[in-house]
């Protein structure tokens, strides 16, 4: 048996004429017909919907024997790929609880360089320059280990309400960035102290990343209850 009959054979079995499986397809009967009758062949884009329209497996279609996996169909193969509500809810709780141990860790880098920094240079009497060294490295070290996590960061879909969170999370950091970025200016401009003043971003990444902290913490609690 050809292609051409199987296919005949499958729309007889499914009790449908060559109309409805042209609509279901977006075809014309023409094509159907032609189809049947060994005159052309399936595009490549029609063969899984033409699988799942006569509930069999691609290799049954071509040869007309069943595989080992035969009997579960490509839509239920495809469901089955497909992640529960409460398995995507998992993983989001898993990632997020992650994210707040690597913050956490990064944040106490960032403020060890600041304070290793501090004691270094004027206690300890040590080479300022091995001591910005050093504090570069930490901070570094940190933003490195934030960027690493978040670039392998799951892609989930968005429920309305963590939608609604993530607005209010970027509208927060921007009001931060703006306001660090005035006092900066300000301060700059009337002690004329930029090596020094420069560190202000280092606490604006801090008060970041405090603020991803406080809201992994809150969307947490909030699927706890």
């Amino acid at each position: 048996m050809n292609l051409g009959e199987r296919l005949f054979e499958l729309r007889k079995t499914e009790g449908l004429s060559q109309e409805e499986v042209a609509e279901r397809l977006s075809v014309t009967r023409q094509t159907v017909s032609k189809w049947e009758t060994g005159q052309s062949t399936p595009d490549f884009d029609k063969v899984l919907p033409l699988c799942e329209l006569y509930h069999i497996s691609t290799e049954e279609l071509f040869t007309g024997e069943k595989s080992d996996h035969s009997e579960i169909s490509v839509s239920e193969a495809l469901n089955d790929n497909e992640e529960s509500p409460e398995e995507i809810a998992l993983k989001k709780q898993q990632f997020r609880e992650k994210s707040a141990r690597v913050v956490s860790i990064a944040v106490f880098i960032y403020i060890a360089s600041v304070v290793v920094l501090m004691i270094g240079i004027p206690v300890l009497q040590i080479n300022p320059i091995v001591m910005s060294g050093i504090f570069l490295l930490m901070i570094a070290f940190a933003t490195a280990m934030i960027i690493r996590h978040y670039m392998s960061k799951p892609k989930f879909p968005d429920t309305p309400r963590e939608k609604k969170e993530k607005s209010l999370k970027t509208r927060v950091k921007n009001i931060i960035g703006i306001c660090v970025l005035i006092i900066y200016l300000l301060i700059s401009f009337l002690t004329s102290a930029w090596h020094i003043t420069w560190m202000l971003w280092i606490v604006y990444i801090l008060i970041r990343e405090i603020v991803n902290v406080i809201f992994m913490l809150k969307e947490g609690k909030q699927n706890e209850e």
